[in-house]
């Protein structure tokens, strides 16, 4: 059976290291002049120990950047001296980070990565990341579990949702599941999923009844079931964030599976858009080390900068971010957390990536994808 695909996709795929000592009297003192950005939030930082003027962290371009450079970023070189660029990179970076390892020569100081990315730059016997050893850090140490590691701090929580388009479902009844999506008799419409295994296994396996709990590990045989009865009803197998915001501006489909950041970036310019948070399946990305930059005392300083509740909740004026500290809900407008991936009632259905499952069969289930999407 030929799968349809999109007329004009587009062409990307989507420490053992003690903390370093708090402040004195005075050098809070001197932060506080800072600027009034400075002032709002608690940071720790001790000039002399600076080796460097400069970090450079790879992050995820578009609104990111724009936010991180407004409430990280700026913030955090007017407190302490310390630049900070941000560097866009497409696709989870590990190729890049290997690289800059192997050599010694860092492009990057730091990234904000996946928990699977995570594991594949961790295991197999080398470390391409420092251990960070912030556990014990009385700001990190609020952070949940579920959102660390050795080798990463949790910074924003991602999630895959079913969008839909409003106008397309006036006057009948709306899908609220990934089995609405898969029904095609009562929830007629133009359909795209992505052309991805990762979260697609999942949505389909979703659909198909299995529990929330019970998703892992992945029955690959059922889940390509599940494709095979949606398969023929897609209309457009997505590649990139960017194209799904253009098919949902123009009308182009009805529903989407799709990340929130990019159903909530049309919302954003008006498109009459609406998420479904029931069964969102969710992932986390980290703040993490490259292994050996000589500038990992200044990256350990703004990961503990960066991941104050005040702070995170800042983002918020720039999107409805996935906040990895429960406080951060206390500086955030209830109309605008309830949009917010880690809002409890957002949480309560949702389903979290298993990186581990996912660094172990991620090569037979692209290999199987491949083969299945183009039979």
């Amino acid at each position: 059976m030929k799968r349809k695909t999109s007329a004009s996709p587009l062409d990307i795929i989507d420490n053992n290291a003690a903390p370093l000592a708090q402040p004195g009297r005075r050098t809070a003192m001197k932060t506080a002049l800072a600027g009034a950005a400075a002032v709002a939030f608690p940071f720790v930082w001790t000039p002399s120990r600076a080796a460097t003027k400069r970090i450079v962290v790879r992050d995820d371009g578009g609104i990111y950047t724009k936010a991180y450079d407004a409430v990280f970023y700026k913030p955090f070189a007017k407190a302490t001296g310390i630049e900070v660029v941000g560097v866009q990179a497409n696709a989870e970076p590990t190729a890049q980070i290997k690289s800059m390892v192997e050599a010694g020569s860092y492009t990057w100081d730091m990234a904000k990565i996946s928990q699977p990315a995570i594991l594949l730059l961790t295991s197999g016997g080398k470390e391409y990341l420092e251990r960070h050893g912030l556990e014990s850090d009385p700001v990190i140490a609020k952070i949940p579990q579920q959102y660390m590691s050795p080798f990463g701090v949790g910074t924003n929580i991602y999630s895959t949702v079913l969008a839909y388009r409003t106008d397309a479902f006036k006057g009948r009844k709306a899908p609220t599941s990934w089995a609405d999506l898969w029904n095609v008799k009562d929830f007629p419409g133009r359909r795209s999923i992505r052309k991805y295994p990762f979260d697609t296994i999942e949505e389909a396996l979703l659909a198909d009844g299995v529990a929330a709990g019970s998703v892992y590990p992945c029955d690959f045989d059922r889940a390509f079931k599940s494709l095979d009865k949606i398969a023929k009803h897609v209309d457009v197998w997505w590649t990139t964030g960017a194209q799904v915001e253009q098919m949902l501006g123009s009308g182009e489909v009805d529903m989407v599976a799709t990340w929130a950041s990019r159903a909530q970036s049309a919302q954003a310019n008006g498109v009459p858009v609406q998420i479904v948070w029931n069964q969102n399946i969710w992932g986390c990305d980290n703040w993490s080390i490259l292994k050996g930059t000589p500038n990992a005392g200044a990256c350990r300083e703004f990961i503990k900068f960066a991941s104050d509740p005040k702070r995170q909740a800042e983002l918020t004026k720039y999107f409805p971010a996935g906040m990895t500290q429960p406080e951060a809900f206390n500086y955030v407008k209830p109309e605008v957390a309830k949009n917010c991936p880690t809002f409890p009632e957002n949480m309560k259905s949702g389903v979290q990536i298993n990186a581990k499952f996912w660094q172990q069969n991620q090569s037979v289930a692209l290999e199987r994808f491949n083969r299945w999407i183009l039979t």
